[in-house]
């Protein structure tokens, strides 16, 4: 672990680079005049003659590291060294990856300073807004500032960023041309006050980990959830002053992006796209108010409960249109590229091609960051995009909308762990824009948004929602079961089996199997105990009907394997593929083609003639003119799963395969396999994913589980878990619950343990400053083991 000489605000250098008119030290202050060249040396460089100190984050994920510091400017790169560029710097002797955050006429630290070593590109990819949100990010989920900046900036394409002849463009009034904008050092072509005048006003204070949080820098209050406070409120506009960005950014910059004075260097300026009609929005009771308040310029903020039909992405569109209408960005953040494809073709359709980009990993990086630059530079004002699009630069931002926030792709599983729902709401919060967030049912956190005021529902009224969703049937209630007495246990009861060839007389058929594979567990024949593998214990599995059972754990084939009970070596099945599903609806239905649509392997459309299609949950395919029907298998294995999520996720899941069915009125119908007496079963069959929400929400409000409370995962050795515990100061309180051994080690020497630590929500914030503390203190001593802190995790058991 490198170690750092000077003050947390100074990376310090031994010996001083030589000079003359040289300041006092002990002030921190540049160096400047003509440097004395030693005899067979390279001359030393010269400070900048202003503003010669930079603030830079250094890209280190080292806990008790993550603050700013400062270096000297040379004066050879005095006009590319601009707020938010790349940079490189020495630091602890190595040559590492930084941002430079604000440029100073003095330095706080009382030693000599460092150079800059290199400007990588003066192109300034940290926005003021960035850097503010990023730092809030890592304080919120207990990480570091260099953790969340390398999941908000991409990784540079030197090409994609030198396609223009300068980094900046403005558009000529009235015209959609563009012509070349001159770079210079942005703090002084922002307009705004010195620096040295301002660089440290407003009332700050520091935390227990030496950072300096400014209160009109954009940081909430501590504790403070978005919903604690409307967007409108003053001390939100006071948030977007002219202070400091939390993180460091000039205040030049800053005032003026909060005024709105003027483009920031390197903005452009996107002409207004004309305000959409109305659309499928007419069909919400506050659909048309929304989109008032959208047109106007003001923030509504809406948990949408998004009508049955294939029209959800065009509504998304058309909101995303209004706000641009308005002249300001937008940015969209859905689950998959499924969900991308279908906005992206909403969005060229409604406003057309070039005003808009998407963004996914599966571009390649070139493209990715050519996409990411245009938003940057200001060339497009709305932004569709995956998980990584939370982050996306957008320019005068308007709305934020999530889709499908209950999806778990919506968690980024690198450090720290954000997720795209919280992430969106404190853009909206800081950004004072616009937030839709939803989908076809509803998660306990909007409903915990709702229940503080920060939301307001969305959604349609029970005449139209009856009118567009389809029939719904459980097969365990009592008609079915006087019909048919073993309705609640098979697999396929005759009422699917009816339903399906009823429907596959006007269309296609969807069968959701909620697990991939062939069998994917297996039991013994004649005793039904489960087979496991003897070399591990793993459950056994069978990917073919012809192949031999293999480990699902170890891989290990196991064709000689027999049943330690009663020793003989038939296979039952105990869980049912999507692929073997696909092999007996084919012998059900010999006349009828069968696809298949699962992992790697997805369709993205099918057409509407009969065809039976069988898929996993989130690989359903959208048929054109809708399905005539769906069958949902499986539902206790969904309802059955060891999570606190697990019915929620079972109604999400379920909704999102019956919205692609055709409405009642058009026949379409839906068969669910599990006991119809079930709340989740009873919230599809009368398609009201609300009050099963805040039923939910009501629950664990009761039991004291997220979203109610804040709560905390730490995952580690013993020994480290343990000492992380003693060094963290707990909010008062505070719950400790663990720690528990975990995984494939438990019972050894080397067994991980996992620790809960649960607050109310007000002390969110103390809980995650306190852990950010404690993963301090273990990396300032070099501690051993290394200790993973995930805040709000989706899966608690």
């Amino acid at each position: 672990m490198p170690e750092v000489q000077g003050s947390s605000q100074g990376a310090r250098v031994d010996p001083p680079p030589p000079g003359r008119a040289r300041r006092s030290a002990a002030k921190g202050t540049a160096a400047r005049g003509t440097a004395v060249k030693a005899k067979g040396s390279k001359p030393a460089p010269v400070a900048a003659q202003q503003l010669p100190v930079a603030r830079v984050a250094v890209d280190m994920s080292l806990a008790h590291l993550d603050r700013p510091f400062d270096y000297l400017v040379p004066e050879r790169m005095d006009a590319a060294a601009a707020p938010g560029c790349r940079v490189r710097v020495r630091f602890a002797g190595q040559l590492v990856d930084g941002y430079l955050l604000s440029r100073h006429e003095t330095s706080d630290h009382a030693g000599r300073l460092a150079y800059l070593e290199r400007v990588v590109s003066p192109e300034p990819v940290l926005t003021p807004e960035a850097a503010g949100l990023a730092r809030v990010v890592a304080d919120r989920y207990a990480g570091t500032l260099a953790d969340v900046l390398r999941l908000a900036i991409p990784p540079r394409h030197a090409a994609a960023e030198s396609a223009r002849t300068t980094p900046s463009r403005q558009a000529e009034p009235g015209s959609g041309s563009v012509r070349a904008a001159p770079v210079g050092r942005a703090v002084a072509a922002s307009g705004g006050v010195p620096p040295a005048k301002h660089a440290d006003a407003g009332s700050g204070r520091t935390d227990s980990v030496g950072h300096t949080v400014v209160d009109s820098g954009g940081t909430l209050p501590a504790g403070q959830d978005p919903a604690a406070q409307p967007v409108g409120d003053a001390s939100v506009a006071a948030e977007r002053g002219a202070a400091q960005l939390a993180g460091g950014m000039a205040p030049g910059l800053a005032a003026q992006q909060a005024s709105g004075a003027g483009p920031l260097p390197g903005e452009a300026t996107v002409g207004r796209v004309a305000r959409p009609e109305p659309g499928p929005w007419a069909r919400y009771p506050a659909g048309e108010a929304f989109l008032a308040a959208l047109a106007d310029g003001r923030a509504p903020r809406a948990a949408w409960s998004a009508l049955p039909g294939p029209f959800w992405a065009e509504e998304i569109a058309r909101a995303a249109g209004t706000a641009a209408s308005a002249g300001r960005g937008a940015l969209i953040v859905v689950p998959d590229t499924r969900d991308l494809d279908q906005v992206d073709r909403a969005l060229e359709g409604l406003i057309g091609p070039g005003r808009h980009v998407c963004l996914s990993a599966g571009l390649g990086p070139a493209e990715r960051y050519r996409r990411w630059l245009a938003a940057l530079r200001g060339d497009v004002a709305i932004v569709a995009g995956l998980r990584a699009a939370m982050f996306a630069p957008v320019r005068k931002l308007g709305l934020v909308v999530v889709w499908d926030d209950g999806d778990d792709l919506h968690e980024e599983p690198h450090a720290p762990y954000p997720h795209a729902r919280e992430v969106l709401a404190l853009r909206a919060h800081r950004c004072k824009a616009a937030a839709l967030i939803g989908g076809f049912t509803r998660t306990a956190e909007v409903t915990q948004l709702v229940a503080s005021g920060w939301a307001r529902p969305l959604a349609g009224d029970r005449p139209t929602v009856r009118r567009l969703a389809p029939l719904i049937r459980g097969t365990g209630d009592d008609a079915e079961l006087a019909r048919d007495e073993v309705a609640g246990a098979a697999r396929l009861p005759s009422l699917a089996l009816r339903t399906a060839r009823e429907a596959l007389g006007r269309g296609p058929v969807l069968v959701q199997v909620p697990r991939r594979g062939y069998l994917a567990a297996v039991a013994c024949g004649r005793c039904r105990e489960q087979a496991r593998c003897a070399a591990c214990g793993g459950p056994l599995a069978l990917p073919s009907a012809q192949a031999q059972p293999y480990c699902a754990w170890c891989g290990v084939q196991a064709a000689a394997w027999r049943c330690p009970h009663c020793g003989t070596s038939g296979l039952r099945s105990i869980v049912t593929g999507a692929a073997r599903t696909a092999e007996e609806l084919g012998r059900a239905f010999p006349s009828v083609p069968v696809r298949t649509s699962r992992g790697e392997a997805v369709i993205a459309s099918v057409p509407g003639q009969p065809a039976v299609v069988v898929a996993t949950p989130g690989a359903e395919p959208v048929a054109d003119g809708g399905y005539a029907g769906a069958l949902l298998l499986d539902g206790r294995i969904l309802l059955g799963r060891a999570s606190l999520r697990a019915a929620e996720e079972a109604l999400r899941r379920w909704l999102n395969a019956a919205a692609l069915v055709r409405p009642a009125s058009e026949g379409g119908r839906v068969v669910v396999v599990a006991d119809a007496s079930l709340v989740p079963v009873q919230a599809l069959i009368r398609w009201d994913p609300v009050v099963h929400s805040e039923r939910e929400y009501a629950e664990r409000e009761q039991l004291r589980f997220p979203p109610s409370v804040r709560m905390a995962a730490v995952l580690g050795p013993q020994a480290a878990v343990n000492e992380l515990i003693d060094a963290a100061g707990l909010p008062p309180g505070a719950d400790v619950l663990g720690p528990v051994e975990t995984g494939d080690s438990a019972g050894s020497e080397e067994a991980e343990v996992r620790v809960f630590f649960r607050v109310p929500r007000a002390a969110g914030a103390d809980l995650a400053r306190a852990l950010q503390a404690a993963q301090g203190v273990r990396s300032a001593r070099k501690a051993a083991g290394s200790v993973r802190v995930q805040m709000d995790p989706l899966d608690l058991i």
